[in-house]
């Protein structure tokens, strides 16, 4: 490589760390005032929670992991990308990049401008990186009847003598509606679609959930489904997306509907199938655990028969990390066969739930005492009779 070319690209290089040491998000107070109803969702959403000083089962995970060697915070550019300060620590090897406890982290780690800036992924095989836009107050956002539009600004008109107004666009900010990543979900797969570890073994891999470029499933369409409620007081509206983002920690009932539980009675046995119509694994964090929890009801009596255990584990040993999973995959059909003979007037209660943290790490983690972590939450429950 010749010197002038060094030159151009070390500028280029320097030119990126220094508008990024510069960057800063406005708070997502500010787009309260225009969105409550959407701020409220987000208030309570893993986006907002996602640090270690909001999520305690993250902050084990990550104390457990420091307990070995003093660490940079590698986990930054996905659980709190709007603390700038810490993001610009990363590329400092004479420093340790750690999070401090400050309003970011607590209130904005991942914070609604920063989501609504991305332009578009940068695809790695260990992990993605988001790519922000360079327009000053651009929001990307989507919307099917303006797709084609880009820098939409504020405007109100008047029409009937005075009787009649129309608002568009927002007085704060320009909108974009020609990203299509924010139709397809592909704007979640700069820290969604799949993760290595240093052991190059694959954490979790969602890249093929979001083939399809339409609206029918996708992410958004999934997590984030339209409900209730006006998505901006400039303009009402009757429905919104919602951003409270509906996963193991918030909301899971509205993926519920994913989840198909189906009986069959055999001569001597009888089958549950469950059926995944995510187009990923039913759930994709390691620490996660489903369990299927079966009961016969007889008479007066409850017959509790052995659970069944879905689960991912990444074993560390001299040798290679060992990882195995029995996790219900993406579109498939478990049938799971209880060898136990039925009655005419048994009741079958099947309960499918699952553990944010696998139950026998969470001592290890020092989260015995933590409700969340130790809570059996409940996805889809079901009565059948044969």
């Amino acid at each position: 490589m010749n010197l002038s070319l060094k030159k151009i690209l070390l500028t280029a290089l320097l030119l990126f760390s220094y508008s990024y040491a510069n960057k800063s998000f406005e708070p997502s107070t500010t787009c309260k005032g225009c969105h409550p109803v959407i701020y409220n969702e987000f208030f309570e959403s893993s986006h907002r929670k996602a640090s270690i000083y909001s999520n305690k089962i993250h902050k084990a995970v990550w104390d457990a992991q420091n307990k070995k060697v003093d660490s940079t915070y590698t986990c930054a550019k996905c659980h709190t990308p709007t603390d700038t300060k810490l993001i610009n620590k990363l590329d400092d090897k004479s420093v340790l990049a750690k999070p401090e406890n400050n309003s970011i982290q607590t209130h904005d780690a991942i914070s609604c401008v920063y989501c609504h800036s991305i332009d578009k992924i940068e695809k790695h095989e260990t992990q993605n990186v988001n790519v922000l836009t360079s327009k000053d107050k651009t929001m990307f956002a989507a919307n099917e009847k303006n797709r084609n539009k880009k820098e939409v600004s504020f405007k109100e008109e008047v029409s009937m003598f005075g009787m009649m107004k129309k608002k568009t666009g927002s007085p704060y900010h320009k909108i974009d509606y020609s990203n299509k990543d924010y139709y397809t979900g592909n704007t979640c797969m700069g820290c969604h679609s799949h993760m290595k570890n240093s052991d190059g073994i694959e954490l979790f891999n969602i890249k093929d959930a979001n083939k399809k470029e339409d609206l029918e499933t996708n992410c958004i369409t999934c997590h984030m489904p339209k409900v209730q409620g006006t998505m901006t007081t400039i303009k009402k509206t009757k429905e919104h997306r919602f951003h409270g983002f509906a996963g193991a920690h918030f909301k899971q009932e509205l993926l519920s509907k994913y989840v198909k539980l189906k009986f069959q009675a055999v001569a001597t046995s009888f089958n549950i199938a469950i059926k995944n119509e995510a187009s990923h694994d039913m759930f994709l964090h390691p620490l996660r655990t489903a369990v299927l929890k079966v009961e016969v009801h007889r008479d007066n009596k409850i017959i509790k028969l052995k659970n069944e255990i879905f689960k991912k584990v990444i074993q560390k040993t001299e040798h290679p990390t060992k990882y195995k999973s029995n996790m219900i995959k993406a579109n498939e059909n478990r049938i799971i066969t209880y060898d136990f003979k039925l009655e005419k007037q048994d009741r079958i209660s099947v309960v499918l739930g699952y553990y944010l943290v696998n139950p026998k790490i969470v001592t290890r983690l020092n989260l015995q005492d933590d409700k969340q972590a130790t809570k059996f939450h409940i996805l889809k429950k079901e009565f059948f009779s044969k």
